[in-house]
């Protein structure tokens, strides 16, 4: 049967192209048209109009050609050849000289290879006629094309395999479950090979398929994905319209039985059992019940609640989205002393019902859960339970962040301790006090570093330490201004020679690591050092940025190739807070483009194109700065040695002040006796007394002794007052000459006592040096503190009656 169909495909194959190349044949035929004529014809040259000479029509070759001997395609020919062979054809384009060859002389076109439609459907090329002596062209080079002729040799495929395609259970007869496509190589324009028509080959007895579109639908209505979840449906694709001799593919297409909720929820158990400690905190899950469903998917989708009034107070049921079990946890807190047991009722329902299947019964069910509450020794509990503190960045060490606060909820209630759990907070930034739960800062706080700590709060009994309470402590550090703002990057700009006043050279932005709430707010000015040059200008844009623009009329590289601009950047504060970055302009050789060609890398500071008069004046005020500095260094040298001279003269320095008894006779190191004696050096009295008898001048010594007599200063004609005249003089001379030292206000001399005193002196000097007759024998009775001033007078008084005697 198959030989018997391919012998007649090939003979209407050899008919086609009998009928082809009469109709090649048949394009001999002359029309008039624009022609190039014979070579060399003086009309041609002249651009006179000829006879057209291309004669032909669309070429045709069947695809899959297997003879033996080259395929005739067609015949091109020319009215101006004479069949003298003058008239040489050739052709060019797509398969020219490859798979299609022409005969030169006649015209004649062959193809050589096996073609294939499905891969190329024509080629275009293009014919050339031309004289054979000179190669000149005869005729206008035209294009023409030969197409590939379509047989049916390609079957049907199902290109967007595999299928897989869902329905609901209980689906009604015809209900539409998916389309599948199948797509043919064939020419859909030429005969019946593209027509496909579809059946199905297994699973008829549950699905059809309509032949013209592939629309698969049900053929029963009582399809149970819990009895079948899934078919597996062969459907057949066959071209030629499903005719004898067609060609087909066929696909498996997996159809999946989609769940409809038409299953109740079951509880497995009427009666669940949990227990839980008394200091739960809320939100502790008890225990979870499950409702089982045959369903899948969302149809197992449930709820669950509390259906009695003291489950509803004092417990709480969710749903696990995950698992559609029925979460318990505690909504309150319990108190094992208040109630032991609790009775909750938990109700179970679908979530999404379908109203179809309402009649197959409730959608719902329900359950007992009995909670026993076991007592324990409960540790301490926060409150309030605030988890946020804050404190700013500039805080001391020491400084409070915030209290925090824990009792002890037993009937004992217990003192608590606290600590900071210092896994935690290992660098040890804050510190906690044990007995009031005051948190203050360890560490200097830099909220750039990091602005945020999570630190852990233990609290616990202070005679039971596994009483433990945690509480999670977040410390926010606020942002002071701290850091001043700088510049992004270290910006470099160019700018050429002969560039323009106003010309933009370059933008530029800050950066700040602070963080103020009101936003950042950038003011940019030229430096001090900067603001008197005459090269550029800043331009504050008011966005945070700023530009630098050119202040004069071109630059010269050979003056000076680079400018350094320092620019001072402030922020918004506060504080106010300042940098100053340097932005670098290098003079550049330019195009006539603006096109920077080279650039030099001297440097020079702007500040350094000051001008000479300004130069001038800043070196006179440090050249004033340095003779002040030495002047006053001078001036203070000078007085410090004017005021050591004095020191030996001023009689303020001599004056010793003796007004304390010291510890008596035996105290010998109380008070320096040789600053009084290295005032003067008398070494006689000059008619002076002593209180003595009137003919002693010079008072007695005692060689052995080391005590220096002292002058008794009595008024007397013959005393030379001489050396304190001059010396007072003296004085008053530099006083009227230095108008930088204060005068004296007076002058008192207390050289004597003036007239005798009704109280006899006790002054053992004045004693010693007189020959008094006075009894001093009542020293002894004095105590011991006067033991040795007694010895002194009454030992001298021996001595004076062994020699009167």
């Amino acid at each position: 049967m198959v030989k018997g169909l391919q012998g007649f495909s090939w003979t209407m194959l050899l008919l086609f192209c009998a009928i082809q190349e009469l109709g090649a044949w048949a394009m001999h035929t002359a029309v008039e048209g624009p022609g190039l004529g014979q070579p060399g014809d003086p009309a041609l040259l002249a651009g006179s109009r000829v006879k057209r000479g291309w004669v032909w029509n669309q070429f045709f070759v069947v695809e899959e050609y297997t003879g033996t001997e080259p395929l005739y395609v067609g015949k091109i020919h020319s009215d101006s050849d004479e069949g003298d062979g003058s008239i040489k054809y050739t052709i060019s384009g797509e398969g020219a000289g490859t798979i299609f060859l022409i005969d030169e002389i006649t015209g004649d076109i062959h193809a050589t290879e096996r073609l294939d439609r499905e891969q190329k459907t024509f080629y275009t090329l293009r014919a050339q006629a031309r004289d054979r002596q000179t190669d000149q062209l005869l005729e206008p080079e035209s294009e023409f094309i030969i197409k590939v002729q379509d047989i049916n040799d390609s079957e049907p495929r199902f290109l967007e395999g595999p299928y897989i395609g869902s329905v609901a259970e209980l689906s009604p007869i015809g209900t539409s479950v998916m389309q599948v496509m199948a797509s043919d190589a064939d020419d859909p324009t030429y005969g019946s090979s593209a027509r496909v028509v579809y059946s199905v080959l297994e699973g008829e007895q549950h699905f059809t398929v309509d032949s013209k579109t592939g629309v698969i639908r049900t053929a029963v209505a009582d399809l149970d994905r819990e009895t079948q979840d899934r078919y597996e449906v062969v459907i057949r694709a066959t071209d030629m319209a499903g005719q004898l001799g067609g060609l087909s593919g066929s696909t498996t297409v997996t159809i999946v039985i989609t769940d409809v909720n038409d299953n109740p929820p079951r509880f497995p158990q009427k009666m669940y059992q949990f227990s839980v400690i008394e200091t739960a905190p809320v939100g502790t899950a008890i225990g979870r019940v499950k409702a089982e469903d045959s369903d899948v998917g969302e149809n197992t989708d449930m709820t669950y609640q509390v259906k009695d009034e003291e489950g509803v107070e004092m417990f709480k049921v969710t749903t696990d989205s995950n698992t559609q079990e029925a979460v318990i946890t505690v909504q309150k807190p319990l108190d094992y002393e208040s109630k032991k047991v609790h009775t909750v009722v938990v109700e179970a329902l679908n979530k999404f019902v379908d109203p179809r299947f309402v009649d197959l019964g409730t959608f719902r069910d329900q359950t007992i859960v009995r909670v026993s509450v076991l007592d324990v020794d409960e540790p301490p509990e926060f409150r309030p339970p605030s988890n946020l503190m804050e404190v700013q960045e500039d805080a001391h060490v020491g400084s409070v962040v915030g209290v925090i606060t824990a009792l002890d909820p037993d009937t004992a209630n217990h003192p608590v301790r606290y600590a900071i759990d210092r896994s935690t907070d290992t660098e040890r930034i804050f510190d906690i006090d044990a007995n009031t739960g005051a948190i203050v800062t360890g560490k200097v706080l830099d909220r750039e570093t990091a602005g945020w700590h999570n630190i852990t709060v233990l609290a616990m009994e202070a005679d039971n330490h596994s009483q433990v309470s945690r509480a999670s402590l977040r410390i926010r550090i606020l942002d002071v201004n701290d850091n001043p703002p700088e510049l992004a990057t270290p910006y470099e700009a160019a700018v050429c020679e002969d560039a323009k006043p106003g010309q933009l050279i370059h933008t530029i932005s800050v950066v700040d690591r602070d963080e103020p709430q009101s936003g950042h707010r950038f003011y940019f000015t030229l430096a001090p050092e900067a603001t008197n040059n005459h090269h550029f200008s800043l331009l504050d844009i008011k966005d945070n940025t700023a530009a630098v623009h050119t202040q004069r009329m071109g630059f010269n590289r050979q003056e000076q190739d680079v400018f350094l601009l320092p620019i001072l950047v402030v922020d918004s504060g506060p504080p106010a807070l300042s940098s100053t970055g340097t932005l670098t302009i290098r003079v550049c050789g330019c195009d006539s483009d603006g096109a920077i060609q080279s650039c030099n890398s001297t440097a020079y500071v702007v500040s350094a194109t000051l001008s000479p008069g300004a130069l001038i004046a800043l070196l006179v005020c440090v050249l004033i700065l340095v003779v002040l500095v030495l002047l006053i260094l001078t001036l203070k040298r000078h007085h410090k040695s004017h005021l050591t001279a004095e020191d030996d003269e001023d009689m303020r320095d001599n004056v010793i002040k003796y007004n304390d008894e010291g510890g008596g006779e035996q105290d010998t190191e109380a008070y320096d006796m040789s600053a009084l004696r290295s005032l003067y050096d008398f070494s006689e009295i000059k008619g002076g007394d002593g209180g003595g008898g009137p003919g002693e001048g010079i008072p007695s010594r005692n060689p052995a002794s080391e005590l220096h007599a002292l002058p008794q200063w009595v008024q007397s004609p013959d005393l030379d007052f001489s050396v304190f005249k001059d010396y007072i003089c003296r004085k008053v001379e530099q006083a009227d000459e230095d108008l930088s030292v204060p005068p004296y206000d007076s002058f008192q001399t207390y050289a004597f006592e003036g007239s005798d005193s009704p109280v006899p002196s006790l002054s053992s000097i004045n004693t010693w040096s007189s020959g008094s007759e006075q009894d001093f024998s009542y020293l002894g009775g004095w105590g011991p503190r006067f033991r040795q001033l007694a010895a002194l007078y009454t030992g001298r008084r021996g001595e004076e009656d062994s020699e009167e005697s």
